[in-house]
């Protein structure tokens, strides 16, 4: 390492994913004169294996994935594996809801000021403008997603924005190493803080690197730890000491660990003209992917005491050749094969297509002899799509000539405090429970029944359920993992006595402390947490702009800020 005890920085920044990265460029671009260090875990000469992920253990490997799953070591963090997906949190993530039982702890006007900053995080994540509803495309007309679909309560015009996908590390490389004020400091885990002075605040950080052991201390007016949800936590869980002015941590710290629930339990069967279906892609002016999903009127679920939840056409499960589709076999025996399906995508997504299942091989082997040449000629032209091209198309939907299409559900979980992160006897392994609740599932049931009879009622379609009505909580309970979207165990709240850190991410106890990961998100919503923790990641750089322009922790205050 090149300093010495005695260098000094005005900002730190631990963690170098889509946040970190965030954070220290648009701070350090902002303020030339102004010096940031960011610190990685990772290395580019890392083994397959770290003592981090190796030191967590699960106590529900149903429906959570493995560490090495979740997250990713080294510069650009999980965007690494990220498939590239951008939606935005909805209005209703931000009203307290009886189901939430008092744990909705952030509001309404938090949401107007994030959203403020979504434009700078789109282009970070190469998704286009920030419009998250078709309705605000006037250059696309809107259509019903069926023929006969009528919005009510059920709205079809809602949005997810595909990113290149943009691998941060490979992405913003080049504009870190330019950054004359930004240094990038890799193979070091941050580990002790200094404890806070009479005014709250934090003089340095100590480092330890990964390979040799050695301790370094960093000097810096603020910290922000962006290492995600799993490692933020662990810091701030060993180093209760930054909570000693006000009487230690905080009660909320490492709970109300949520997710999503995820999966298939029915399919929609359109009555229409199958060619009048959007159940593929839409390329917006600019060549970005959108692609359309089911939702519910805020209202609504605010009267009806329901969870946000997303759901959108999908294909028939891969594994069950019964789908009689030539292309999509070929595509499952693909991803099984073990050399081959490493490299076509991550291990989560890979499950979520295969369900780590080698199924009734003859069979699929029929469909692709029954439906050459298409069987080949189609998987060639979407791996082209998906991996010779700059911006790579985000997944494979299939037509159905039928007008039938497997309905994916994405469902916010209720904030539970016993689905936490705990530190081992060692003060050092992190200990993951994680539960889905009887709420959660019933949610996901009365929204399919909702879809169902909104589409009886206008005569577009109807759902086909894949299980019994007595089947249908213990099918949704098996097949929900998550892991991969981890909120709430260091969450957002106006006091010490509900949260962690204020609504400007600093911690409380602290002056000049902050977190910048989705674990400060209270409630989990319909969507997954990447591109929100963008916008939330320059708006903390700006703050940061505002109360450090004149130099010192002493500066740092807690009001909000407009975007430059």
């Amino acid at each position: 390492m090149d300093w010495n005890d005695n260098t000094y920085f005005d900002i730190c920044v631990i963690g170098s994913g889509p946040a970190g990265i965030i954070v220290a460029l648009e701070y350090a671009s902002n303020n030339p004169e102004k010096s940031v260090i960011l610190v990685e875990y990772g290395n580019k000469n890392q083994s397959k294996e770290n003592a981090l992920d190796n030191s967590i253990s699960l106590a529900n490997k149903v429906n959570h994935h493995p560490p090495y799953e979740c997250t990713n070591k080294g510069l650009g963090g999980t965007s690494a594996t990220w498939g590239g997906r951008c939606v935005s949190y909805d209005e209703v993530d931000f009203l307290d809801r009886p189901v939430l039982e008092g744990n909705c702890t952030w509001d309404l006007s938090l949401f107007e000021d994030v959203k403020k900053f979504m434009a700078p995080a789109a282009r970070y994540f190469e998704c286009g403008t920030p419009a998250f509803d078709l309705t605000e495309l006037r250059h696309i007309p809107y259509k019903p997603v069926a023929e006969g679909f009528k919005k009510g309560v059920v709205t079809d015009s809602a949005l997810e924005r595909w990113s290149m996908p943009t691998r941060f590390g490979k992405r913003y490389a080049d504009d870190i190493e330019r950054q004359h004020n930004l240094t990038l400091l890799q193979g070091v885990e941050a580990r002790d803080f200094s404890s806070p002075d009479g005014d709250d605040n934090i003089s340095y950080l100590h480092v330890r690197e990964v390979r040799t052991g050695v301790l370094t201390k960093i000097k810096a007016t603020a910290f922000v730890l962006a290492a995600g949800a799993q490692e933020t936590t662990r810091l701030l869980l060993r180093n209760t000491q930054l909570f000693n002015n006000i009487g230690g941590k905080p009660d909320a710290l490492g709970k109300y660990y949520q997710g999503h629930l995820s999966g298939k339990i029915a399919s929609v069967k359109f009555k229409g003209n199958p060619k009048k279906t959007d159940y593929g892609f839409i390329r917006d002016t600019d060549g970005t992917y959108l692609r359309r999903r089911f939702q519910f009127d805020n209202k609504f679920l605010q009267a009806n005491n329901l969870l946000n939840t997303a759901i959108w056409l999908d294909n028939p499960l891969y594994f069950d050749p019964k789908h009689r589709s030539g292309a999509m076999s070929f595509m499952y025996m693909a991803m099984i094969t073990p050399v081959l399906g490493k490299k076509l995508a991550p291990p989560a997504i890979a499950h979520s297509v295969t369900k780590g299942k080698v199924n009734n091989l003859p069979g699929h082997l029929s469909n692709i002899c029954r439906g050459l040449p298409n069987s080949l000629l189609k998987p060639a032209s979407i791996f082209y799509k998906r991996y010779l091209l700059k911006r790579k198309l985000p997944g494979v939907f299939l037509f159905s000539p039928d007008n039938c299409y497997a309905l994916h559900f994405h469902s916010e979980q209720t904030p539970n405090a016993q689905s936490n992160m705990l530190l081992g006897s060692d003060g050092e392994s992190l200990i993951i429970n994680y539960e889905l609740t009887d709420a959660d599932v019933a949610s996901v049931i009365k929204l399919h029944e909702v879809l169902d009879e909104s589409l009886k009622e206008s005569g577009c379609g109807e759902l086909k359920y894949w299980f019994s009505k007595d089947e249908l909580p213990e099918a949704i309970k098996t097949m929900s993992k998550d892991g991969l979207h981890q909120n709430g165990t260091t969450r957002i709240a106006d006091s010490s006595q509900l949260g962690v850190v204020d609504r400007n991410l600093k911690v409380w106890g602290t002056k000049n402390v902050f977190v910048c990961s989705s674990s400060v998100f209270p409630t989990s919503g319909q969507a997954n947490p990447t591109f929100f923790l963008g916008a939330f990641a320059v708006r903390l750089a700006h703050h940061l702009n505002k109360v450090m322009t004149i130099s010192g922790p002493e500066k740092i205050t807690t009001e909000l800020i407009e975007p430059c």
